[in-house]
């Protein structure tokens, strides 16, 4: 990139780091002025939004990321974990997923939780009581890190049981990589984009109990949104809320788990059992 057109790109990221903690709270409509900041950071954001390869320096160049993220992601880079970051495939108001490639040329998923998010407020009840972390960190940036950490751990144990995850390949900060399902740059269907069938609701009960008996592990939000069906296979994801089985409120989490999948196959015409029975199934 030339210095003239690298400058641009700095004062377009220099607008976008003052308007970034705006992921972080939600903008009501009578907010005008928040608003249209708002809409000029998103605008700014699709016109810069790219990592290119510098010969000369590093693989990686900014994004639309705060310096701390920068720099988690070139620390990636430099250990093998991705090597150029493209567009995003998912976004949420936790995190965003990206597509990148590793050193071998293969796609990974690249999860980027916001540091600037304050949902993470709302769950530090599914990490404190896990004898794993030991002590809750007071700051809010080492709390996402810590839930990184925690998701990271999560799909380790989960994949070692055999419950069908996406394999983790790495983590740092606030960045998780991963396998990537599907077929980049896109994303497959969910259970509530697709079709289903008796054999996705054995399939999901199964992994259900292979998690909880297996992994000794509870999903803790398990829903029709994070599980993907591709053509021949089923995928579960965000694994970050799991919690281990002899945390306090593990069971309280399981029976919302599997009322939420009675509840959406019984919408779809499917149904064998009632929540309860499931659950005095998997406890007993």
């Amino acid at each position: 990139m030339s210095p003239p057109a690298y400058r641009n790109f700095q004062l377009a990221q220099s607008a976008i780091y003052k308007n970034f903690l705006l992921f972080g709270r939600r903008v009501t409509p009578e907010d005008d002025e928040s608003s249209k900041m708002q809409e000029r950071m998103m605008r700014l954001e699709r016109e810069t939004r790219f990592l290119r390869k510098d010969s000369d320096q590093r693989k990686v160049m900014e994004e639309v990321f705060d310096s701390a993220t920068r720099a988690a992601v070139e620390e990636l880079v430099r250990r093998g974990r991705i090597a150029d970051l493209h567009g995003v495939v998912a976004a949420g108001k936790e995190s965003r997923v990206y597509y990148a490639v590793n050193p071998q040329g293969n796609p990974v998923a690249v999860k980027i939780y916001y540091t600037a998010s304050m949902e993470f407020k709302k769950r530090l009840g599914y990490i404190a009581g896990d004898r794993r972390f030991g002590r809750l960190p007071s700051n809010a940036r080492e709390i996402i890190n810590l839930w990184v950490r925690k998701e990271f751990r999560n799909l380790q144990t989960a994949a070692e049981a055999g419950v069908r995850v996406p394999a983790p390949h790495g983590f740092y900060k606030n960045i998780l990589v991963m396998e990537y399902i599907g077929q980049p740059p896109g994303a497959p269907p969910t259970f509530s984009e697709a079709e289903v069938d008796q054999s996705d609701y054995k399939w999901t009960f199964d992994m259900v109990a292979k998690l909880y008996r297996s992994a000794h592990l509870v999903h803790a939000d398990l829903s029709e949104f994070n599980i993907f069906k591709l053509e021949g296979e089923r995928v579960l994801f965000d694994m970050g809320s799991a919690v281990l089985s002899s945390h306090p409120q593990a069971e309280e989490f399981l029976k919302r788990d599997i009322t939420n999948m009675v509840r959406f196959f019984r919408k779809r015409g499917i149904f064998e059992r009632d929540a309860d029975s499931w659950l005095k199934d998997l406890i007993e």
